[in-house]
């Protein structure tokens, strides 16, 4: 059978962490290459079960670098390029959004440059339902591929812009890609800053909760593992040049999450504290996914599973995440969240 070589950009993040391990474990014949510069939310801790195998390659690499980037390309002549790496935190582009231009527009041209250049199989670009904007609260509506993009936040713009960027090199220069749009993800190795997450580690320390708003902010949830076989269906089965929204059926208000995680953990909803609400925080994310299970994709995980299985392996695995909310993380996570009661 012949080798491939896939690249996986961000692969030492949450969504292209587990990807990377999904895909070394289930095609041995593949050449996995694990891109990634190891930024704050960058760990390769993650992979300590992967990272002797034959088919596992790191490269501690910056996308924005075009010399850096073209070299590597030149030399491996990768197969296909699934792009994940991204700065992702809402909050965080809030304040410091010329970092989220640099690595989500500027470090997506990069990359398509280089695929361009050595005429890759499959460029597969990974972005978010956010670039639609914000659905109303009527339960009958959802995002499809054909909604406008609005985004509302600096981090959505970007992935709004390098959606554009990638469409583009298709209509333009020919270059086969695939654009992924999912809702938000959750699951193992998820970086502590994001809602689940952050409430399980600080239920578990008996810490204040905070929640944006009145809590009822409403986030289509899909477990990560449903997301990372979604992706190998579109890589391979994917039509050129088309979109497909990823979403998992599981809605909830931020408040129900919270809440369910504190009850799941024995613990009391005291922990609640209501904090001042995020800048343009949208109300709702919905996605409908009919174009992708027509593909041949269905979600495996409800959310009572999927999240009943999280919490397990947040408490299996401390060694992963208590390492990480101490230090650094601490200052930000002081500076980010001041707590006010509404």
């Amino acid at each position: 059978m012949t080798r491939k070589k896939i690249l996986v950009t961000g692969g030492a993040g949450f969504i292209g962490g587990n990807f990377v391990q999904y895909m070394v474990n289930k095609y041995p014949h593949y050449d996995i290459y694990n891109l990634d510069l190891l930024t704050y939310a960058g760990d390769l801790t993650k992979h300590r079960e992967i990272e002797n195998k034959e088919n596992y390659y790191f490269v501690n690499a910056d996308i924005a670098d075009s010399d850096a980037i073209i070299t590597l390309f030149k030399k491996e002549k990768f197969d296909y390029v699934v792009h994940f790496a991204a700065e992702s935190h809402v909050d965080r582009s809030i304040t410091e959004p010329e970092i989220f231009v640099r690595t989500n527009i500027l470090g997506t041209q990069v990359l398509l440059d280089a695929a361009k250049q050595i005429n890759v199989t499959k460029f597969v670009h990974i972005s978010t339902d956010e670039v639609y904007g914000e659905l109303d609260f009527d339960p009958t509506t959802f995002f499809t591929e054909e909604t406008p993009l609005q985004p509302n936040s600096p981090y959505s713009a970007s992935k709004a812009s390098s959606d554009l960027l990638v469409r583009a090199y298709h209509e333009t220069f020919g270059l086969p890609v695939n654009i992924t749009r999912c809702s938000n993800n959750y699951g193992p190795f998820h970086f502590p800053e994001k809602l689940i997450p952050l409430t399980i580690s600080r239920v578990l320390n008996e810490e204040k909760v905070p929640v944006y708003g009145d809590g009822k902010n409403i986030r289509d949830w899909l477990h990560v593992f449903d997301h990372c076989a979604a992706i190998d269906l579109v890589l391979h089965k994917g039509a050129n040049g088309e979109v497909y929204n990823v979403g998992g059926h599981n809605e909830r208000t931020n408040i129900e999450v919270v809440k369910t995680i504190i009850k799941t953990l024995g613990k009391s909803e005291e922990l609640i504290e209501f904090v001042t609400d995020r800048l343009g925080h949208d109300k709702r994310y919905a996605i409908d996914p009919s174009k992708l299970e027509r593909l041949g994709w269905q979600p495996i995980y409800t959310f009572e599973k999927g999240i009943a299985q999280t919490i397990d392996w947040y408490l299996n695995n401390k060694w992963w995440w208590e390492q990480i909310i101490s230090g650094e993380y601490q200052n930000y996570f002081k500076k980010q969240y001041t707590l006010e009661n509404h």
